[in-house]
C-alpha cells in the first residue's frame, strides 16, 4: 500500500471504512475525530484552521469518486458547513443509506449542572435523528472554568438518557452540586463565548476529548437558538467599584465572621496589614472573568494563597501572619451571603487551614514571586521608600546590572 503523500491523501486513508460505519452518528464521530488532529496542532484560531483544512480537503479531493471519498466529503461538509464548498457538496452515488441524516438532528432538551462554588458549569444538549438510520439519541457536554475563563473540556456521547441519568443521580447524591433546566439560547451563548477563548489558546488542555470531538461539538452548538431576541443571562460581574469596595469590608467588619477571627478588635500597626490583606483578596478576586469578591472556593482559595498572592504582592511577615487568618474569615462571610450549605463551608475551611504551612513555605523562599514583585521586596530589604523617587532612582542605578542579570 502507499504512503499517503499529503494530508488529505492521509485521512482519505484513515476513513477507508467510514462506508461500513452502522448509521449517520458514526461517520459523524468518525469525521470529527479525524479533524481534532488539525484542532490539536493548530497555533492559534483553531476554529479558522479546522475551517480552512476542510476547505482545502474539499477542493483537493472534488475528483475522487469512491464511495469512501464521497461519503468522507459529505461527512465533513456536514460538521463544518461554512468551509468554502461545503454547499456544493452532495451524497455520492453510492453513499449509504444514512448519508442522508447527516446533521439532520433536533434538540430534545437543554441542561446546566456544576458545584455550588462557582468554580465548574457543565451544559448539557441532547439531540435525536429524524430517522433511525441516523443513530441513537446524543448528549453534548462543555466543562466551563470559571477560574481559568475557558471551555475545559467538550465530549459528545450517548445514549442521551444513560448521561443524563447519570448527571441527575450525580448531583441528587452531591450537596455540593446543583442541576436545572436551562435556556438554550443561554447554553449557546455561554458555551461559545468560553469555546472561543478555549479556540485561541497557545496550548489546549491536556486530558478529555476537546480536540476530538470539537468539530462535532460545534456543529450542534449551531442548531440551537441564536441568544439574540431571547431572555438572556445576567451579564458578567463588575469589579466592585472604590465605594462599593469601602462597603463590602466595612459589612465584612462587622460581621460574626470576623469577630469570630478577632478581626473587629485589631488596631494599631496590624490594622494597617489587616487592610492591605483585604485589598489583597478583593483584587484577587477582580482577576477573574467574573469578578465576584464573595466567590470563594477550596480551588480559588489555592489559586490565591498558593500563587497569585505570591506573584502580585510584596508581603511583610506581619502581612504573611494576618493573610491566612483574613482569608479564612472572609471566605466563610462570603458563603454565608451566597448562601452555601454548611458543609461547603467547612471544605474550603479546612482546605485553607491545610495550605497554611505550604504558603509559609512559599513566602519564606519567595520561590513563586515575579521578578518585579523580587526586585520591590529586595528593595524594601534594603530600606529603600519606594514613594521615594530619588531614593528609588538611586537604587535602581546602584543594582542596574544586579538587576540586568535577574531578567536575562
Amino acid at each position: 500500500m502507499a504512503t499517503p503523500q499529503t494530508p488529505y491523501d492521509a485521512v482519505l486513508h484513515a476513513a477507508r471504512d467510514v462506508t461500513r460505519l452502522d448509521c449517520a452518528l458514526d461517520a459523524e464521530i468518525l469525521g470529527t475525530a479525524l479533524l481534532g488532529s488539525v484542532y490539536a496542532i493548530a497555533e492559534d484560531d483553531r476554529e479558522r484552521a479546522v475551517r480552512e483544512f476542510v476547505s482545502g480537503f474539499l477542493a483537493a479531493t472534488s475528483r475522487r469518486r469512491s464511495a469512501a471519498a464521497t461519503t468522507i466529503r459529505l461527512v465533513f461538509a456536514t460538521l463544518v458547513p461554512d468551509a468554502e464548498g461545503a454547499a456544493r457538496v452532495k451524497p455520492g452515488a453510492h453513499a449509504p443509506s444514512w448519508a442522508t441524516q447527516l446533521g439532520r438532528v433536533h434538540l430534545t432538551g437543554t441542561y446546566a449542572y456544576g458545584d455550588v462554588y462557582g468554580d465548574q458549569t457543565s451544559y448539557l444538549a441532547t439531540f435525536a435523528y429524524g430517522d433511525s438510520s441516523g443513530g441513537p439519541e446524543h448528549a453534548v457536554v462543555a466543562l466551563i472554568d470559571h477560574n481559568i475563563g475557558i471551555a475545559k473540556d467538550i465530549f459528545v456521547g450517548g445514549p442521551a438518557d444513560r448521561i443524563l441519568d447519570q448527571v441527575r443521580q450525580m448531583c441528587a447524591d452531591d450537596e455540593l452540586t446543583w442541576f436545572r433546566t436551562e435556556d438554550p439560547a443561554r447554553l449557546r451563548r455561554e458555551v461559545a463565548r468560553h469555546l472561543a477563548v478555549t479556540d485561541a489558546l497557545g496550548d489546549l488542555p491536556d486530558e478529555g476529548s476537546l480536540a476530538t470531538d470539537r468539530a462535532l461539538f460545534g456543529a450542534r452548538l449551531a442548531l440551537l437558538p441564536a441568544p439574540a431576541g431571547v431572555p438572556v443571562a445576567p451579564a458578567p460581574v463588575e469589579p466592585p467599584s472604590p465605594a462599593e469596595r469601602t462597603e463590602l469590608i466595612r459589612a465584612f467588619l462587622a460581621s460574626p465572621e470576623a469577630a469570630r477571627h478577632g478581626l473587629d478588635r485589631v488596631d494599631g500597626d496590624d490594622l494597617a496589614s489587616l487592610h492591605f490583606c483585604l485589598s489583597l483578596l478583593l483584587d484577587h478576586s477582580a482577576s477573574f472573568p467574573d469578578a465576584d469578591p464573595l466567590r470563594w472556593s477550596p480551588a480559588v482559595a489555592g489559586l490565591f494563597l498558593l500563587d497569585w498572592v505570591h506573584r502580585r504582592a510584596v508581603l511583610d511577615m506581619d502581612d504573611a501572619a494576618m493573610l491566612p487568618r483574613v482569608l479564612r474569615a472572609w471566605a466563610t462571610y462570603a458563603a454565608r451571603r451566597r448562601g452555601l450549605p454548611s458543609a461547603a463551608v467547612e471544605q474550603t475551611d479546612s482546605a485553607i487551614e491545610e495550605m497554611i504551612p505550604e504558603f509559609a513555605r512559599l513566602y519564606s523562599t519567595g520561590e513563586r514571586r515575579s521578578p518585579a514583585t523580587a526586585a520591590v521586596a529586595q528593595l524594601i530589604a534594603d530600606g529603600v521608600d519606594p514613594n521615594d523617587p530619588e531614593a528609588l532612582d538611586a537604587w535602581i542605578e546602584a543594582n542596574r546590572q544586579r538587576l540586568g542579570d535577574d531578567n536575562a
